[in-house]
């Protein structure tokens, strides 16, 4: 069976009560080319650490948007050493200090708003994904953040056809927290979007 002609009511049912690892295991199984991505929110080093303990060779695509907190920054660099993470990173086109000058930073309801989320989140993560050009994307989407992540599943696709797997889409954040104890895995809270303001807002880049 292909990526393209999967039957995702059927493959959410099979994997609806296996562990996160098995799912990884599935995916990489159908993949040819793998991905997983990151902004080093909170409970990334659970997606992180699943998918490298299985394929640590696989590349971890970074947008940073530049907006970074400094607790996300060292957060980042921690996990990134822990876990030897083979890290991709991709930038916007345009500096910090430049857009300060152009844009500043716009409020969701300032027609500028669009322009900015374009330049720091989608046109590097577009970028990102056309140079890699994964048929595979692991995430660390879960239920209950937004109105459109309740919509999909463990396994979804992409606006561009890439196969969507969520290993952790059922768990809790307790859940989660038992996971970071269970591995001595690092959390941080102090994370900043620029794009989103709003916790359950839509970040645009799986919509």
């Amino acid at each position: 069976m292909s990526i393209e002609t999967m039957n995702l009511e059927a493959v959410n049912a099979e994997l609806k009560n296996k562990s996160p690892k098995e799912i990884i295991v599935w995916a990489l199984l159908q993949a040819n080319k793998a991905v997983v991505t990151t902004n080093f929110r909170p409970y990334e080093g659970v997606i992180l650490h699943a998918v490298a303990s299985v394929k640590n060779s696989i590349d971890v695509i970074w947008c940073d948007t530049g907006y970074n907190t400094p607790q996300t920054y060292k957060h980042a660099e921690e996990l990134i050493e822990k876990l030897q993470l083979n890290i991709q990173l991709y930038v916007p086109k345009q500096t910090v200090a430049h857009r300060n000058i152009t844009l500043g930073l716009p409020t969701i309801d300032d027609p500028k708003h669009a322009v900015f989320t374009e330049q720091v989140k989608l046109e590097p993560f577009k970028r990102a994904m056309n140079e890699h050009k994964p048929d595979v994307w692991f995430t660390n989407l879960r239920k209950g953040q937004t109105a459109f992540r309740d919509s999909i599943d463990i396994v979804s696709r992409s606006k561009d056809g890439v196969l969507k797997v969520s290993p952790f889409y059922h768990w809790s954040d307790e859940e989660l927290d038992t996971y970071l104890d269970e591995h001595q895995l690092p959390n941080e809270f102090k994370y900043f979007d620029p794009t989103k303001v709003e916790s359950n807002r839509e970040c645009g880049l799986h919509i």
